[in-house]
């Protein structure tokens, strides 16, 4: 007979070696889940009647969560992007923006990357695109081999972090306990400060490599510099305001709580296709048209808004009127420019592709996601929570040890494991014991403890997300070096490739320790008191009490059926805690 404290390290176990084998990662978590599920009921570790759980979550908390509907919107809007030219000209503006410095290529794909990072939201669209502009013109110049490759996959990898990164929607639908969670907004205002930081760091190496090694990093030839002065500003803001009325469509909106992160999403696919059709060279003169009057329409109507609905007043009738019949100009430019992306051969091609890539991904997503449902569902039946709160919380050093363990933990398993597949994994098991050990050290800067349980949450998440990024980066399986060695010209070596990265990888283990070191760059932009306010969503919940530093003993045995809650917190009167399931 197995022991019960024996069966959670065990299914980790047995997770291990399914994935040594190279079977499916969503279909190893559910072989062993129900696996282990099968030898806990023949065991006595719990009946029959609690696998019921597992579909019931399925149905509950995966395929009825409105949330995960933003990560085929993003993903959609991604796929459009990478295609209309957009960061091909940016990078040319920029390149010559720049250019005239020494290092100026390097500045250029750095602060372009962030910009696309922000609208894009896929590591693979935007190294792809950059290397296959960029990396030509960095080897004509005579840039070092190691820093251009460097710095194309390392500056693709920021759209992990900045929003509205997948990954962030991923860990905010992941960290959740029963009395705070990480809600999407939250996590995208959290997130700005570390990107913002990050992109400081790769642009300060660049200038201090340009000063150590000149000739690294040479400044273009400027006989190159085709343009100058205000041509060359009408250029680089030719890319750059699109994208940056994009970005305050999808954010914008979010953070100002006037869309929901599903909303935001839609609008953003939406406005991805119109940006799409205005770039394409069959866009004709009435097309434009009519573009110019659906923009005028939109600003005539935020104006009336403004002017006319101060404080919440309700409208006039006549102002009132005036406003629908602007509106419904809006939605009759926006339902042409829509049509004629239909209508445009080549742009109906890509949608197309567009669509395909996102079901690929949409499809890969929810199967993990019912996979980890299963294996989640009977590691808390087998005492799992129990386990890893007991094995973290034993750490020493504190709050420190555990961050230092943790993040050390999840470096090594993302030369493993995609982040997908952490994120649902490991994640929903470290939750639990991040808000516990996390929410003293921001009590004092939150102001209320609701408010630091949930910022520890978006804290722990985005150093969470910052560390996975290296699992794109560091040899031999990051894949931003697959993407970029498939783009790469023959004579760019693999070594290079693989050389070039370890420094940028260097620099984004430095962007966790100063996360890790100073919370508030996460925390700044959290509203005190209010921070990640709303509450777990409908789900199992499986009581797991602190055991502080108390020796494990497995829990009495009887013959009672278990008692499965699938209620959330708000239903139980004060003071009461939902009941925890009996081992039978």
């Amino acid at each position: 007979m197995i022991p019960l404290e024996m069966m959670p390290p065990l299914m980790f176990g047995g997770l291990v070696v399914f994935m040594l084998v190279g079977f499916p990662v969503a279909f190893s978590l559910l072989a062993v889940g129900l696996a282990f599920g099968a030898i806990s009921i023949e065991m006595g570790y719990f009946n029959v009647a609690f696998m019921q759980a597992v579909p019931q979550r399925i149905f509950g908390s995966v395929l009825a969560n409105d949330l995960l509907l933003a990560i085929p919107f993003f993903t959609f809007m991604g796929a459009i992007l990478e295609k209309c030219r957009l960061a091909e000209d940016m990078l040319d503006s920029m390149g010559q923006l720049f250019g005239k410095m020494r290092g100026g290529l390097g500045y250029s794909v750095i602060i372009v990357g962030f910009i696309l990072g922000a609208i894009t939201g896929t590591v693979a669209a935007q190294v792809i695109a950059m290397a296959m502009i960029s990396l030509p013109v960095m080897m004509r110049y005579g840039y070092h081999m190691r820093y251009a490759t460097g710095v194309l996959a390392a500056s693709g990898t920021i759209t992990q972090l900045v929003p509205p990164s997948l990954v962030l929607v991923v860990l905010a639908d992941q960290l959740k306990t029963q009395t705070a969670s990480a809600d999407v907004g939250s996590m995208y205002l959290g997130a700005w400060g570390p990107s913002i930081v990050q992109i400081a760091l790769f642009a300060l190496y660049t200038f201090i490599l340009s000063r150590l090694k000149p000739d690294w990093l040479p400044a273009a030839p400027r006989d190159e510099n085709t343009l100058s002065g205000w041509p060359l500003w009408k250029q680089c803001l030719r890319g750059i305001v699109p994208a940056a009325v994009l970005i305050f469509m999808v954010l914008g909106t979010m953070m100002a709580g006037i869309a929901t992160p599903t909303e935001s999403g839609a609008m953003g696919a939406l406005g991805a296709v119109i940006l799409a059709v205005i770039r394409d060279p069959a866009f004709s003169s009435r097309d434009k048209l009519v573009f110019r009057v659906g923009m005028t329409s939109m600003l005539a109507a935020l104006a009336l808004h403004l002017v006319f609905d101060k404080e919440g007043e309700n409208l006039a009738a006549p102002i009132k009127l005036a406003l629908q019949a602007i509106l419904a100009v809006l939605f009759a430019a926006v339902a042409y420019l829509v049509v004629r992306a239909a209508r445009i051969r080549e742009l109906r091609d890509l949608i197309v592709l567009s669509y395909q890539g996102t079901m690929r991904l949409t499809a890969m997503v929810v199967f993990i996601l019912i996979g980890s449902t299963c294996f989640s569902v009977v590691f808390q039946g087998v005492d799992g929570g129990r386990w890893v709160e007991h094995l973290f919380t034993g750490i020493p050093g504190g709050w420190i040890g555990f961050l230092l363990v943790v993040n050390l933990f999840v470096f090594f398993l993302a030369f493993f494991l995609d982040f997908f597949e952490i994120a649902f994994i490991v994640v929903p098991m470290l939750a639990p014991v991040a808000q516990k050990v996390l929410t003293p050290v921001l009590l004092a800067s939150m102001g209320t403890p609701e408010a630091a349980a949930s910022a520890a949450l978006v804290w722990f998440g985005v150093m969470l997300c910052v560390n996975m990024q290296t699992s794109f980066m560091h040899p031999p399986f990051g894949f931003a070096l697959f993407y970029l060695r498939g783009v790469a010209p023959k004579e760019v070596k693999s070594s290079d490739i693989y050389w070039g990265a370890l420094p940028w990888v260097g620099l984004q283990l430095v962007m966790v320790l100063l996360v890790a070191i100073f919370p508030a760059t996460v925390t700044a932009f959290l509203d005190k008191g209010v921070a990640g306010a709303e509450t777990a969503p409908a789900g199992l919940i499986i009581d797991q009490e602190s055991m502080g530093n108390e020796q494990w003993t497995q829990p009495e045995q009887n013959d009672e059926p278990p008692q499965l809650d699938f209620g959330t917190p708000e239903d139980k009167p004060a003071g009461e805690k939902p009941a925890e399931p009996e081992k039978k």
